[in-house]
């Protein structure tokens, strides 16, 4: 029996995790100033933020194709150097056109990684622990990204907006090599189930066909819930910057203050999803969310906002590692990767999906619109989780 917490899940799952989730979190204060920086109207930042996921959005399903024939360690490699060099491009870009590109890459690398280690998790961690090791792995992510916006502020305050890029690619190396040096390379790293000879197309029209009801429902959960999840990272530093006047110094404190918040709730998150039921962690965390993205626009001050901002982390951490658990106990074993990327495509659309709404209804009526647009969106997927989807530990458990 395959044990909770591995040598092979923690080295080479959890250790780049924590030093990717770090670098990338230094640009959640940077960004939306980055590509503001060009002279741009906020719709059009929306967008081009909203490549990142776009870029995710393309490449989900067939990462998960392109597991079974590379293998998971190869596929998180080959994301990973895509992110780092995507990246640091950004540093040398004049125009949007340029923007654009290099963030669908980013986004293309990030769904190669981001499916693969999805699905080395689910190959090796036990349904009754899951919650819990899925949960750590939220955790971990959390304190990764606790330090960073502030650290991503402080550099872009001090050297300009374009150098945290760098140090972004630099810091990410760390990652891959530790990808490089610790996943396995033998057979029990492919995906158990069908063979490699299969159609990589016809297996993810037979695991779309099987299993329809189950993207439908839970899968249009994840949607909204990564719409409110994603739209944070807009709406802060935008609502900061725009209407109350702080720098990206303050905005990057702010962040990391919530992240503090968000990060310290990851263990009791876990024992909650294994003890008494995923939706007992996911119904509350997704309506916290959404009451603190309903306050952002009643905010005037750095202490207001840095109020509702760690409501909104207080909820976020509630929900750690949630999505990923309720994937991992919806996959079916002969198409786990199929099935985890066409359920990261469904996630990965209300995260591209959140930018685009955010600037284009600040556009037409204003930011505090988006705000609430975007605590709408919090609210239906807790409706959709409290009353169309079933609890899945309880289930498997029968």
């Amino acid at each position: 029996m395959k044990r909770v917490l591995h040598n092979s899940v923690i080295l080479p799952v959890y250790l780049p995790s924590i030093i990717f989730a770090f670098s990338q979190s230094m640009l959640i204060p940077v960004m939306p100033l980055y590509v503001l920086s060009f002279d741009i109207s906020y719709s059009i930042v929306g967008i081009v933020l909203a490549c990142t996921g776009l870029g995710m959005l393309l490449s989900d399903v067939p990462a998960g194709m392109l597991i079974r024939r590379l293998g998971m360690k190869w596929t998180m490699v080959l994301g990973i150097v895509t992110v780092i060099f995507s990246t640091m491009a950004l540093f040398w870009a004049h125009t949007i056109p340029e923007v654009i590109v290099y963030r669908l890459l980013t986004g293309f690398g990030m769904a190669l990684y981001s499916v693969s280690r999805h699905t080395y998790m689910a190959e090796n961690i036990i349904l009754e622990g899951r919650g819990r090791a899925i949960a750590l792995f939220g955790g971990i992510n959390r304190i990764g990204r606790f330090a960073g916006p502030a650290v991503g502020g402080i550099i872009a305050t001090a050297y300009g907006l374009r150098v945290p890029l760098l140090w972004v690619g630099f810091i990410e190396i760390v990652a891959l090599m530790a990808v490089i040096f610790f996943v396995r390379t033998d057979k029990d790293t492919r995906p158990v189930g069908l063979p490699e000879a299969s159609s990589g197309s016809s297996i993810f029209f037979t695991t779309l066909k099987a299993h329809y009801r189950v993207f439908a429902t839970a899968g249009s959960g994840q949607l909204f819930a990564q719409m409110i999840r994603a739209g944070r990272g807009v709406i802060i530093p935008l609502y900061a910057a725009g209407i109350i006047g702080l720098d990206v110094q303050e905005i990057g404190l702010i962040i990391s203050i919530a992240a503090a918040i968000d990060m310290l709730l990851f263990y009791p998150t876990g024992i909650i999803m294994d003890r008494y039921g995923r939706k007992f962690a996911i119904v509350p965390s997704f309506f916290l969310q959404a009451v603190g993205m309903c306050l952002v626009p009643f905010t005037e001050s750095f202490t207001g906002l840095m109020a509702a901002t760690m409501l909104i982390g207080f909820g976020n951490g509630l929900g750690s590692g949630v999505m990923m658990t309720l994937g991992a106990d919806l996959a079916p074993e002969d198409s786990r990767g199929e099935f985890l990327g066409m359920w990261r495509l469904i996630g990965d659309s209300g995260f591209t999906g959140a930018p685009l709404l955010v600037g284009g209804i600040a556009d037409l009526i204003g930011l505090s619109m988006s705000a609430w647009a975007l605590s709408g969106a919090g609210m239906i997927a807790v409706f959709i989780f409290l009353f169309w989807v079933p609890e899945t530990l309880k289930k498997r458990r029968r």
